[in-house]
């Protein structure tokens, strides 16, 4: 802006300086007129007085005279010509009639007058006529001076008309100076006869007409108006239905029927705004001093909606541009996107790229894809080349960045999560504490419905700090291994243990038989033998139905098999009391010591 600014200051005193050389141009040009207009004289003159013999002479003073008509018709040729290259920065002032009309437009100056004083001047003279009661239009007339030609009443000049005024119209001075006198003349006699007291009361009685035909109208709408609404209240059980497509109903009847009520008192008000529009307007231009608020008003209103559609209009070409751009891209991200789809079904197979990330993938590129386009678009987008249009960039950016940051955190995540394959929808996974079914990931979460249908959101951000336990990864094709543990007393044989274990795994359904189920000893306790069933399933998912089916066997096959279910702890007091070996690794005749009790008496009374 401020270089701007220079440039128009730069601008305007070069005009000045071109102006002012003008004006001292015509001073000169003036004063060589006015020696050429006294020296013609003399030589008429001169040549008046000589004898009809006197034909040298003669013929030497009409030489004189045609040699100052060749430069007086130079002189006016290279006035034109400085007037025609000043009209584009010359600044003209109006002679204003009491109406408020322009009248003329004063351009050059006459004498020490400059062209802002001299159109002062003839308004306040106009205004000073119309204000005289006793004045006689027909005596405003135009009398000749020396250099110039006068609009005159009485003694009063009105304004004078140069020589430079015609040039500027391409005009002879006279029938210039006369267009005028017409001009003012009719300005001061439509003025008087418009603010006449008659006029005045016409007027007021025009107001008080269009105000009632307003009225008339607005009430009309009114009763129209209340009778719609009647006449749609009867017609709405025949008119309206419920809008529906299939069982999912978009609009109800009553729905409906508020939906048009709506746009029935839009309709109403907006013929009100319109009415109200060309009414004030009609009012304004009775009075001749309120015309301009007429012009006003509806230039207020029009001039929005004039600019509105030129930037429409001259913003097309660069709709059309993103037009063209968002159709090229759209159908560029389907054809990527049937790619994926291809990959996806396998029926595209790519060495290295699981099938399971083709989605994911999509998912990215087409974000990618959206904002190549964007870039693309953002130059042509209305006023993107705006400071403000930047600045709210900026801070959106900035706002983003702060605000996004644990989101961009877990879309990282879910990113990384995606390639590593740590499990994938439908696995039966642990996470922490929380054990379930996969049934959704997101670039932000991971959802895990757990066996009570809980439906569990994990951020992915912890997802990938923690460790996930999968279950049904191998359970498909190397089987996923149920275990659980007995702790049984010593005096159990442990091959006893072990065929009651496996015949408790045997009889449970959703348990593999091949590859077998197998049993560990993991630890041998103070008091009791803990023993590990371990038996291959296929059923990942139904981990909590297997276990609970499983310890109902191990119990059945235990009462049966004699066994108690017991981790007996002992507080020994041993003599000879039976031994906790199992009996067939004692002797055949074993047989278990008395308890001696030493009793010891005290004769001592």
């Amino acid at each position: 802006m401020g270089q701007e600014d220079s440039v128009i200051q730069v601008s305007d005193s070069l005009n000045r300086i071109i102006l002012n050389e003008y004006r001292q141009r015509l001073l000169e040009v003036d004063a060589q007129r006015k020696a050429d207009s006294l020296k013609k004289s003399e030589l008429e003159a001169q040549l008046l007085k000589l004898k009809t013999t006197d034909n040298l002479q003669k013929e030497d003073l009409q030489k004189q005279l045609q040699a100052i008509d060749e430069n007086e018709q130079k002189r006016l040729s290279d006035k034109k010509a400085q007037i025609n290259a000043l009209r584009a920065t010359a600044k003209g002032y109006p002679v204003v009639g009491v109406m408020k009309d322009t009248l003329l437009i004063v351009y050059s100056k006459i004498g020490a007058a400059t062209p802002n004083e001299r159109a002062n001047s003839t308004n306040r003279k106009i205004r000073q006529l119309y204000e005289d009661d006793f004045l006689k239009a027909d005596s405003i007339q135009v009398v000749k001076a020396e250099n110039t030609f006068d609009i005159v009443y009485g003694e009063l000049i009105i304004m004078s008309v140069s020589e430079n005024d015609a040039l500027w119209y391409g005009r002879r001075m006279h029938e210039l100076a006369n267009e005028y006198r017409e001009a003012i003349t009719h300005s001061i006699v439509n003025a008087k006869k418009e603010n006449s007291l008659f006029k005045f009361a016409a007027r007021l009685g025009w107001v008080f007409l269009v105000m009632a035909i307003a009225w008339l109208i607005i009430w009309l709408i009114g009763k129209g108006y209340a009778k719609l609404l009647n006449f749609i209240d009867q017609k709405k059980g025949i008119w309206l239905k419920d809008l529906s497509y299939k069982d999912y109903t978009f609009l109800t009847a009553d729905q409906e029927l508020t939906g048009i009520l709506f746009l029935v008192r839009v309709v109403r008000w907006v013929v009100y705004i319109i009415l109200l529009y060309i009414t004030l307007p009609i009012i304004f231009s009775i009075f001749p001093f309120s015309r301009d608020w007429a012009n006003a008003l509806f230039h207020l209103v029009w001039s929005p909606f004039k600019s509105v559609l030129l930037a429409v209009w001259d913003y097309l070409p660069n709709l059309f541009s993103i037009l063209v751009i968002f159709f090229v891209m759209k159908y560029v991200i389907r054809f990527v996107k049937y790619i994926f789809r291809e990959i996806q079904t396998e029926k595209l197979k790519i060495s290295g790229f699981h099938a399971d990330w083709a989605m994911p993938t999509y998912s990215i590129v087409k974000f990618l894809l959206y904002a190549f386009m964007f870039v693309l678009i953002f130059p042509y987008l209305p006023g993107s080349d705006s400071n403000i249009f930047k600045g709210v960039s900026v801070f959106i950016g900035i706002l983003f960045s702060l605000g996004s940051s644990s989101a961009i955190a877990n879309m990282v995540a879910g990113l990384v999560i995606t390639y590593m394959r740590p499990f994938k929808i439908g696995d039966r996974i642990k996470i922490a504490d929380i054990s379930g079914d996969v049934i959704e990931k997101t670039l932000l979460v991971t959802r895990v419905r757990t066996i009570k249908n809980e439906i569990i959101t994990i951020p992915n951000s912890s997802v990938l700090t923690g460790n996930t336990t999968n279950y049904s990864a191998e359970a498909q094709e190397r089987g996923l291994i149920i275990h659980t543990t007995v702790t049984i007393g010593y005096d159990v044989p442990w091959k006893l243990m072990h065929e009651v274990l496996l015949e408790a795994a045997s009889r449970t359904d959703m348990l593999l038989d091949q590859p077998r189920p197998f049993v560990l000893q993991t630890s041998l306790d103070d008091f009791y033998v803990s023993y590990q069933l371990n038996a291959y399933t296929r059923e990942a998912s139904k981990q909590a139905l297997i276990y609970s089916a499983l310890h109902q066997h191990i119990q059945d096959v235990c009462n049966e098999r004699g066994v108690e279910i017991l981790s007996p702890h002992y507080r020994a007091a041993r003599d000879g009391n039976m031994s906790t070996i199992p009996a067939d690794y004692l002797p055949k005749d074993y047989k278990a010591s008395g308890f001696n009790v030493h009793i010891s008496r005290d004769n001592k009374e």
